[in-house]
């Protein structure tokens, strides 16, 4: 003992009560030659070699071995393995787990203490390798971003996706464990808290278990539409596929099983409303693909959203936002609950949404429209040399310079073909406030280098639209008043009456808000919802595909 009092420090001692506490007695000389064996065997290691970093931090401690026994940490971590639903029985964790585990009760004491240090090895493997399972996934994420269009104009949005990595990793993990004395409890703190992970961790291993119990089977084609009352022979399949995944709810078969009833009306319209198509009751093509998705397909689109979920920000204030892309959807959140729903219009393809998080910081009453070079570029200029007269009918006023007090100019002055492929560009073009603004009335703030924003729009048509990728990027919101109102309930800068004086008028006004609050834009195609709901989404930007 007294080599460590002289090498180590505070670390060291915690480890020694963690053996005097957990170990049999004879384990301290144990403990004594296994430091030194495995201090020895690993320095030709790397310095980035895990084994390495990882015994370092622990000062050549074993964790995994005693003399006669493995730890209670292995039981633990080979416990949480085995117990862990969402492994399939075919993984490499789950072998290597079998393994260990075997090879522990098989006269364990009689192994050396060399082959003891093996063991300890094959384990802090085998404990990596889940942990990156349990906070990482299996998404490659330097792969997906170089597949994403990078393009040469910051100031175009197109493909932008921010990771937020987990706080934990397999280091700090186990010194905690061993601080706490609980590799389990440390576990559960580190597993990801927010966007109802642990709800569909629950879901995934239903679908694992209907998958387990034979599935279900593929409903047969339609020609046309089912509506209520009428008899179709496909409908027995579809009421046996909802009853498979438990979404068929009370139904019983009626007197006539091909009869499409109320109670399967009912169930469809939940259906429908929980794969993203309108709940219209009326079993059409979109659902009838929807209910001939395979047990298989769910499966990985769950898998792959939840390995999306470990990467998002998790935060945990009262108030937050979340704007889901593929659900074209926005949801203010309180207390875990949410307290307003919105329909949203996000990018297009050519220009789309970045996934990111930050703070909505201000509201812009009245906005101005300062339009980005590239849309100047690709939109504005080849209107311009076809018609000089052009950003009249646009309402877009062009000055020289981007203070406010620059004098207009005449755009049909200008030779605008030697600045459409331009780097520089040094013209302003700004849509004035106005019910016409691209921008609408009202504009929400959350600084970004995207240059992303929740703003109004005149054009209200198109949140008619189930598919609602019609922007250069930034977020159109259906109710953008009702946000007003949210923020005007919970910040006191916000002064509703007065605001409402200023829209009716045409001055831009900054309101700073006291708190800022969260928002997270998103991008999952599978999750549960605040109601406790699983819901399916189509892959607008075919990202699922690219992140297989």
């Amino acid at each position: 003992m007294i080599r460590y009092t002289h090498r180590i420090g505070f670390w060291k001692y915690i480890l020694l009560i963690y053996i005097s506490i957990f170990s049999f007695a004879q384990s301290a000389e144990f403990h004594e030659e296994a430091s030194i064996i495995i201090e020895a065997s690993l320095a030709n290691q790397p310095k980035k070699s895990f084994l390495k970093e990882f015994y370092e931090r622990l000062y050549f401690v074993p964790v995994w071995t005693h003399e006669n026994t493995i730890s209670n940490f292995s039981y633990e971590l080979l416990k949480q393995i085995e117990l862990d639903k969402t492994l399939a029985p075919e993984s490499k964790i789950r072998q290597n787990a079998f393994l260990i585990s075997s090879k522990s009760k098989a006269a364990y004491a009689s192994l050396s203490m060399e082959e003891k240090i093996k063991l300890e090895f094959e384990i802090t493997v085998l404990y990596k390798e889940y942990i990156d399972y349990l906070l990482n996934g299996n998404i490659n994420w330097k792969a997906f971003k170089g597949k994403l269009v990078n393009p040469a104009n910051e100031e175009e949005i197109n493909g932008g996706w921010i990771t937020y990595g987990s706080q934990f990793n397999p280091l700090n993990i186990m010194q905690d464990a061993i601080v706490n004395g609980s590799l389990d409890d440390t576990l559960n703190r580190a597993a990801p808290k927010g966007f109802n992970y642990a709800l569909m961790k629950k879901e995934l291993v239903k679908y694992l278990e209907i998958k387990q119990n034979g599935g279900w089977e593929k409903i047969p084609a339609i020609k046309g539409s089912i509506k209520i009352g009428q008899s179709n022979t496909a409908i027995p399949s579809i009421r046996e596929r909802l009853r498979s995944s438990g979404e068929l709810g009370n139904c019983s078969v009626p007197k006539e099983p091909k009869m499409y009833d109320k109670c399967l009306q009912n169930a469809i319209m939940k259906f429908q409303k929980n794969n993203g198509i309108k709940p219209s009751g009326i079993i059409n093509t979109k659902t009838a693909k929807a209910l001939r998705e395979s047990i298989d397909t769910k499966i990985a689109k769950i898998r792959l959203n939840l390995d999306r979920i470990k990467w998002l920000n998790h935060r945990f204030e009262p108030r937050s936002i979340m704007i889901n892309i593929p659900d074209f959807q926005f949801t203010f959140i309180e207390n875990g609950k949410a307290i307003k729903e919105m329909k949203v219009i996000v990018g297009d393809k050519k220009h789309r949404t970045p996934v990111f998080s930050n703070r909505v910081s201000n509201i812009i009453l009245n906005p101005y429209w300062n339009v980005p070079q590239s849309i100047i570029q690709k939109e504005f200029i080849p209107k311009l040399l076809k018609n000089p007269n052009a950003m009249k009918k646009e309402g877009i006023e062009v000055t020289r310079g981007w203070e406010r007090d620059e004098p207009k100019i005449d755009p049909a002055t200008i030779d605008w073909s030697q600045y459409q492929y331009s780097k520089t560009l040094p013209f302003r073009f700004a849509q004035p406030p106005g019910n016409a603004n691209a921008l609408g009335k009202i504009k929400f703030l959350f600084p970004n280098n995207f240059a992303v924003y929740m703003h109004d729009t005149p054009t209200k048509r198109l949140f008619d639209e189930e598919i609602r990728a019609f922007s250069h990027g930034c977020i159109r919101l259906a109710e953008p008043m009702e946000l007003l109102k949210i923020f005007a309930s919970i910040d006191t800068r916000v002064d509703l009456e007065r605001a409402n004086k200023i829209l009716k008028g045409k001055t831009e006004t900054n309101l700073s808000l006291k708190n800022s609050i969260p928002v997270d834009i998103v991008y999952l195609t599978a999750w549960v919802d605040y109601n406790g709901e699983l819901q399916f989404r189509n892959d607008v930007y075919g990202y699922d595909e690219l992140q297989k």
